[in-house]
């Protein structure tokens, strides 16, 4: 029996160019930068006072008015989100969502670090006021899986649902998984990815205790800057995205736009460091390797590479040689380039919308640039689409996701070919 072929028909977004995919792949194709000074909390004791925020979110009626309210930014994002994938690809609504079997269809959205808002507000509460102010909602608006139940409620969807919480390669790892489950046949439709709501000054101080987050503060749009030389580490975003994943006879049985098709994607562990990656990028090298094999495609046809690269020194250096382990004898070795340059590290939401940068790039035949590129790595030996746009025409493209714990992920995708 041939694999059931997966393919996206929907996409949906919240992030600091806003919440229209095709405003934010323009964003992306000009170079501008979503990193500004922080103004939401005070941070003049910190390092670090810049990062890329969602600003001036209007949810509207996507989103119930009490969750508004009331719950965590990564809960509105995540049912935000999901509610514009399936309008994007024409299921939002109550005639459209009756023609669907609500066992066949899921939602899998997950949170590296769930609800850091409400978490934080709380624990000041508590301090302040007393354990009988604590909130009932609490529990359920920080824990991981909360998103994708609180949108499989709004939306009536009964079959599989599930958080994955893998650090910064949450969002990859989701939406691997739903394409498992509609290859295996458990599902025909699911909705994807990964959010993160981590505009909060206890998750901005973490990681500068971990020294992870640049400290260029004169100059905050050029603060994040991947394969260059003079990056000092990453810039903090949030948001995220989701993807309407669908078996490919069920999307073309209702007449649905396909953006792309899944092609395969893969999923392993350095089970090295703590927050580090294997120096070498041999993890990396085959987490790649075992996603070429499940997509049945060789590495001659991978032609573009929407990279994990931080712009942190290790993390940079890492994936450049796990690629360069794969491509690197090639002649004509794959485009590669870092959204993060411009929209920062959402964590658990980066992944879903560097995929939804990846699917519009396939669909566009454009690439956005690696923007605050001037002093390239020594090692660098590909092409990072170096400050400004350029067109390509993208044969088979990969996403690679990676994060704290060793966990790799990659992606593969391409044009849908009938």
């Amino acid at each position: 029996m041939s694999q059931r072929r997966v393919v996206v028909t929907g996409m949906g977004l919240v992030s600091c160019f806003g919440t229209d995919i095709n405003v934010f792949f323009d964003r992306l194709l000009k170079g501008d930068s979503g990193v500004e000074p922080i103004t939401e909390f005070a941070c003049d004791d910190l390092p670090t006072r810049f990062a890329a925020w969602v600003k001036d979110f209007q949810p509207g009626d996507y989103v119930d008015k009490k969750l508004q309210r009331r719950g965590d930014p990564f809960l509105t994002y995540a049912v935000y989100a999901g509610k514009r994938a399936l309008e994007d690809g024409g299921l939002l609504g109550a005639d459209a969502l009756r023609s669907l079997n609500p066992e066949r269809c899921g939602v899998l959205i997950g949170s590296g670090m769930g609800g850091m808002t409400m978490y934080s507000d709380t624990v000041n509460v508590l301090t302040e006021k007393g354990a009988k102010r604590v909130t009932p909602f609490f529990v359920p608006y920080i824990i991981t899986n909360m998103g994708g139940a609180l949108l499989a409620i709004d939306v009536g969807f009964e079959g599989p649902n599930y958080s994955i919480s893998t650090a910064c390669a949450t969002s990859s790892y989701s939406v691997i998984a739903a394409a498992d489950h509609i290859r295996n046949g458990t599902a025909d439709l699911i909705l994807a990815g990964g959010v993160e709501g981590s505009k909060t000054r206890v998750c901005l101080a973490g990681f500068v205790a971990c020294k992870a987050v640049s400290e260029r503060n004169e100059s905050p749009k050029e603060a994040s800057r991947p394969w260059d030389q003079g990056r000092d580490g990453f810039v903090l975003g949030e948001g995220g995205g989701v993807l309407l994943l669908e078996e490919l006879e069920h999307a073309k049985k209702r007449g649905a736009r396909i953006y792309a098709e899944y092609l395969g994607g893969r999923i392993s562990c350095d089970a090295f460091h703590m927050t580090s990656t294997r120096e070498d990028g041999s993890g990396i090298a085959k987490c790649i390797e075992a996603t070429m094999r499940d997509a049945h495609v060789s590495k001659e046809r991978v032609n573009y590479v929407n990279a994990h690269a931080t712009s942190t020194k290790l993390g940079d250096e890492a994936e450049l040689r796990g690629l360069l382990n794969v491509f690197g004898n090639q002649t004509k070795k794959p485009c590669v380039n870092a959204i993060k340059s411009m929209i920062g590290h959402a964590l658990g939401g980066a992944g879903a919308l560097e995929l939804i940068c990846t699917i519009l790039s396939l669909n566009r035949g454009i690439l956005p640039p690696t923007i605050n590129h001037h002093n390239p790595d020594p090692e660098l030996i590909l092409d990072v689409i170096p400050n400004t746009a350029r067109e390509v025409t993208i044969d088979v493209a990969l996403k690679n996701s990676f994060g704290f714990g060793g966990h790799n992920s990659c992606i593969a995708l391409s044009r849908f070919q009938g």
